[in-house]
């Protein structure tokens, strides 16, 4: 019987294929849009952070920043480098999303991604930089129908496109598939169905909505960036007594003209959010 040691010594990795292994992050904020009568309540909309591709493959199409981990480094330390070198944008924190490792996502070859989620709680002008020609932020919106196709809408500006996928139930959970030609490479569009659908099942248990808001808050941000993640519209009293073991009072309002002050609230301590071992703290 041979040691360990032994074993090592004689062992060759080079015997065996070795896959490639990226990082991809998907990057969301929540962008206030006030009407132009201050009788009218602010509306949030959900954003996400994409990049143009400078080089091949899919060169000049939208995709989520991100890139291929160094030897080195872990794959959490790649997305965190990755968003920073393709928009100047740094995650706070990132969520844990899952693999993706269809055997053809990728035409350069055996490319397996590990993806993440990062929710930003403020405004952030992204740059493009590394192999990215633009950096931009898009609203985003999410359908899911009863037959199981879906439709992500994307615009930013001038630019709007929308990518229909059919979505099914696998022995690992939901998967995703496109069903058209779209402008965002690789199979991103199916992380980001994937990260959107994932949002808006958390965003219903109360969960990541306090991510996207400020240390303090109003029940009426608060429900409206649940509502936006959710798409369910939620009776104010109803959505009070719902949130009601999540929050907490504080002794302060809101300040400006317009609008009666209305009281700021801040999440429990230990709620509303994902729990410690599964978020990567940066």
């Amino acid at each position: 019987m041979i040691t360990e040691q032994e074993f090592l010594q004689n062992y060759n990795i080079g015997d065996y294929d070795r896959p490639s292994v990226t990082a991809d992050v998907v990057i969301f904020r929540m962008r206030t849009v006030v009407g132009n009568s201050f009788r009218k309540d602010p509306k949030s909309i959900l954003s996400v952070l994409l990049i143009r591709r400078g080089e091949h493959p899919f060169r000049n199409e939208w995709a989520l920043p991100g890139g291929f981990v160094r030897m080195t480094e872990t794959v959490e330390v790649c997305a965190l480098r990755e968003a920073q070198e393709e928009t100047g944008v740094t995650p706070n924190a990132l969520l844990y999303l899952g693999v993706f490792s269809a055997v053809d996502r990728d035409p350069r070859g055996r490319i397996i991604s590990n993806a993440f989620t990062c929710i930003l709680n403020g405004d952030a002008t992204p740059t493009a930089g590394s192999d990215a020609s633009d950096a931009r932020w898009f609203d985003v919106s999410f359908r899911e129908d009863p037959d199981g196709s879906c439709l992500i809408r994307l615009q930013s500006d001038e630019i709007g496109f929308d990518v229909h996928l059919s979505e099914r139930r696998t022995a690992y959970g939901t998967a995703f598939t496109t069903e058209d030609r779209h402008p965002l490479a690789f199979d991103h569009a199916s992380i980001l169905a994937t990260a959107l659908k994932q949002l808006r099942e958390r965003a219903a248990r109360f969960e990541v909505i306090f991510d996207f808001l400020p240390a303090e808050f109003t029940l009426f941000a608060l429900q409206n960036v649940q509502e936006t993640l959710t798409g369910i519209p939620v009776a104010p009293a109803n959505f009070r007594r719902k949130v009601a073991d999540f929050v907490e009072e504080t002794e302060n309002f809101t300040q400006g003209a317009g609008h009666r002050p209305a009281k700021l609230y801040t999440r429990k301590n230990g709620t509303g959010h994902r729990p410690e071992t599964e978020r990567s703290k940066l």
